[in-house]
């Protein structure tokens, strides 16, 4: 009996037209059962492990696939990131690092089954979550939405998917077996009919297999769909998940769409570790119940290039994805490969046996060496787009990099420059000397401009990190959006005039056309730099870049990383298969200037060394100030963790919200919060996009990263967490979120830390107004 009989993918052979290596393999059927999956009508536990073949180099993806089978995996996912393919709207890519092809032929060559997620909407703290930045170029689009223009791209790029891979499912003789439907819709939002819109454009575009949906504990009833097989993610606590799933789905098979080892790692914030003796626990009760699972991530691997995302309301993301996942960014194995090989071992079906590993990737040492030549960005212009007022880098036809707006202003007195948005770093000069830099993440859009004798060239170089990849903010423009002000003696004026505006894509074209001199350390301002090292063989290396400052690293013509000094990521992970013997070629753009231009590479990674005395903007913690202020509420939270959700008799109004919370339920001075959220009036999340934590008054940085910034990003698998390790400060403990702008609030919704822990919030007060903050100098 088939539970989901539109769901059923048929027999096939599995290697026609698929790969001449297994062009004698016997007929396989996978259907979705009333109890469990079934493949050739047996049981099948899908003991899966996500793998994003962008994040390995083509070179490596059969050794990284090789040690997924040794863990003791029978089935691996695979992410489609829909920018990489389509970076152009209209030009597809399916070749090198973007064959999705080549990937699955090569995962059933090592007897590996496929889960397919082709989106459109991937997340995975990839650039927009995978939705390609000229999707922006509409002023009004509405992403992942029933808007006619999302939904057309939409239903093109599904097509091309289906083409490109359709030949590869079962029921053609493939190896993949499912596909996901969207991704984690239900956080998003609640249109059931926007899900079933996507799930008709994948079967109009030829997916026969089973189709599913995957949701977060708390999410699962959000555009939920009976004719989806739901699976539940969560990072621990599997019998609460799998509780929540069967309260929507009361029959069929259980599985965990996304289980996390780890975690990923953000710029400014501890490097992540996950707790291994838990995952084991956890991952143990799911193969002695008989769930199907994949691990996210088996194998985190590395966000080359600027595919790197940013977490919401903006934390930008490393790119090193290592996510302390079984298998090492480098594919290096330990401990927690070992034990998670031991356990599967234990829960092998009828028929199958561990593999060895594979042996590793060679590794070296590079000695150090000084990257002599340099060109300056302001001597390396493009040519100029004129233009009446500055707008956002996308309307300019630029989905990445840098760049720079210009405009002549007059003579004048002493002022502010005040920005309404700039997405996301910005540097000012005026008459080539800097004069300050503003930063998204504090929403420091002000600065001082010196008294101006005569006319001044104003330019404001603007860097854009990874699109947000994660909530209603993944409609997130870069470059500077709104007005430009000047304040002068208290009173505030557009600046007006002919803005000359210069992309800088950082794509090979520019790189080429930049003019070298030798001898240019000296010379202050955001500049490239060039070396070249020797090599008598190639291995893998990691790059060691702690003289440097901030920006992007190329080696051979290939884009590498991001770079920051501030860590916790220190090193770029660099592919032996990227190198050559004799000359390479390394170019790093540095936007605030290296303290040594030099390199070498190392044996192992640095990838949890915070500096933050090296950051540059962030604005210094303030003083609370709670007194005078009346709370909007005084209640308590239920224990359990259950999500709860609290609406207030009428809206209030006001530019920030605190949380004062007075009690925990197990009377421990502890406080957590997974996930923190505002509603409308309407009942309807409110975007985070402006948010910023104002004030806390305890956050967890030395055992973990417990940073407030986890209250509000969306992810309730990580947390904002009041000290722990080095004090213990006890209740009273303050949250308090500045809006961006003065909002209406009709209530608020609270996510408990997972699991049987502690700093479950029992009595709290709530205040909205403004005010509540005073800021230091």
């Amino acid at each position: 009996m088939n539970l989901f009989p539109s769901l059923v993918a048929g027999a096939a052979l599995l290697a026609a037209g698929v790969s001449p290596v297994l062009a004698q393999a016997p007929k396989h059927t996978f259907e979705i059962g009333e109890t469990e999956l079934l493949l050739d009508g047996k049981l099948m536990q899908i003991r899966c492990g996500e793998l994003h073949f962008a994040r390995v180099p083509k070179e490596y993806w059969r050794h990284r696939l090789q040690l997924c089978k040794a863990m003791g995996l029978n089935t691996v996912c695979a992410y489609l990131f829909w920018n990489l393919h389509e970076f152009e709207q209209g030009k597809f890519n399916w070749e090198g690092q973007a064959d999705a092809a080549e990937f699955c032929r090569l995962a059933q060559e090592e007897g590996l089954w496929v889960l397919l997620r082709p989106g459109p909407y991937a997340c995975a703290e990839w650039d927009g979550g995978g939705l390609p930045w000229w999707l922006l170029k509409k002023p009004d689009i509405a992403l992942r939405s029933r808007d006619p223009d999302f939904m057309a791209a939409s239903r093109a790029w599904l097509a091309e998917v289906s083409r490109v891979l359709g030949p590869l499912q079962v029921t053609k003789g493939g190896p993949i077996l499912m596909a996901q439907v969207e991704n984690e819709y239900g956080f998003y939002g609640t249109d059931a009919e926007y899900m079933g819109q996507m799930r008709q454009a994948m079967l109009d575009a030829g997916f026969d297999i089973p189709l599913f949906a995957c949701n977060p504990t708390g999410n699962l009833n959000n555009g939920r769909r009976d004719d989806l097989f739901n699976v539940v993610n969560f990072g621990s606590d599997p019998a609460t998940g799998f509780k929540k799933l069967r309260e929507i789905q009361p029959k069929g098979p259980l599985m965990c769409g996304e289980f996390y080892p780890g975690w990923f790692d953000t710029w400014g914030a501890p490097h992540h570790l996950g707790k291994t003796d838990q995952y084991l626990k956890d991952l143990g009760y799911m193969l002695d119940a008989g769930a199907s699972f994949s691990i996210y991530m088996a194998h985190g691997g590395t966000s080359f290039g600027m595919w790197a995302g940013a977490d919401r309301p903006f934390k930008p993301d490393t790119s090193s994805y290592d996510y302390d996942a079984p298998i090492s960014e480098a594919g290096w194995i330990g401990d927690k490969f070992e034990r998670t090989r031991d356990l599967m071992a234990k829960h092998l079906l009828p028929g199958e046996k561990l593999v060895d590993p594979p042996q590793p990737m060679p590794v070296m040492a590079i000695p150090s060496f000084k990257l002599k030549e340099t060109a300056a960005i302001f001597e390396n212009l493009p040519a100029a787009i004129p233009d009446a007022q500055p707008r956002h880098m996308e309307a300019y036809d630029q989905g990445h990099g840098c760049i720079i707006y210009s405009i002549e202003l007059p003579a004048g007195p002493f002022s502010t420059l005040e920005l309404e948005q700039v997405h996301d770093f910005g540097w000012v000069f005026l008459n080539g000397k800097e004069i300050g830099v503003t930063d998204r993440r504090s929403r420091r859009f002000k600065l001082d401009l010196p008294d101006r004798k005569q006319p001044a060239r104003l330019d404001i170089l603007v860097e854009a990190m990874g699109h947000v990849n994660f909530g209603k903010e993944i409609h997130d423009r870069k470059g500077i959006m709104g007005k430009v002000k000047l304040v002068t003696l208290g009173k505030e004026a557009e600046v007006e005039g002919e803005w000359s505006v210069r992309p800088l894509k950082l794509d090979a074209p520019l790189l080429s056309s930049l003019k070298w001199k030798t001898g240019g350390e000296a010379a202050s301002g955001p500049k490239f730099w060039r070396g070249t090292f020797q090599l008598g063989k190639t291995a893998d290396t990691f790059l060691d870049l702690r003289t440097w400052g901030k920006g992007v690293i190329w080696v051979n013509g290939h884009c590498l990383a991001r770079h920051w000094n501030i860590g916790p990521t220190q090193t770029a992970y660099l592919p032996g298969v990227w190198l050559k013997e004799g000359e390479n070629e390394v170019i790093i753009l540095d936007l605030l200037g290296p303290e040594k231009p030099v390199l070498a590479g190392l044996e192992k990674p640095i990838l949890d060394q915070l500096r933050p005395e090296l950051d540059f903007a962030r604005k210094k913690k303030g003083e609370l100030v709670l007194k005078g202020h009346k709370p909007a509420l005084e209640a308590a939270f239920s224990p359990g963790p259950d999500v709860q959700e609290v609406k207030f008799p009428q809206p209030l109004e006001g530019s920030q919200f605190a949380l004062e919370m007075l009690s925990a339920h197990d009377g421990k001075p502890f406080a957590a919060i997974a996930e923190f959220d505002l509603l409308d009036p309407e009942g309807k999340s409110i975007s985070h996009a402006s948010w910023t934590i104002a004030y806390v008054d305890s956050e967890e940085l030395a055992g973990e990263d417990g940073s407030a910034s986890n209250a509000i990003n969306g992810q309730t698998a990580d947390f904002w967490h009041s000290e722990w390790k080095e004090i213990q400060p006890g209740y009273p403990h303050h949250l308090v979120i500045d809006l961006g702008a003065n909002t209406k609030v009709g209530g608020f919704r609270y996510t408990p830390r997972a699991g049987n822990n502690p700093g479950r919030i029992k009595d709290y007060r709530v205040f909205v107004g403004s005010g509540f903050v005073k800021e230091s100098k």
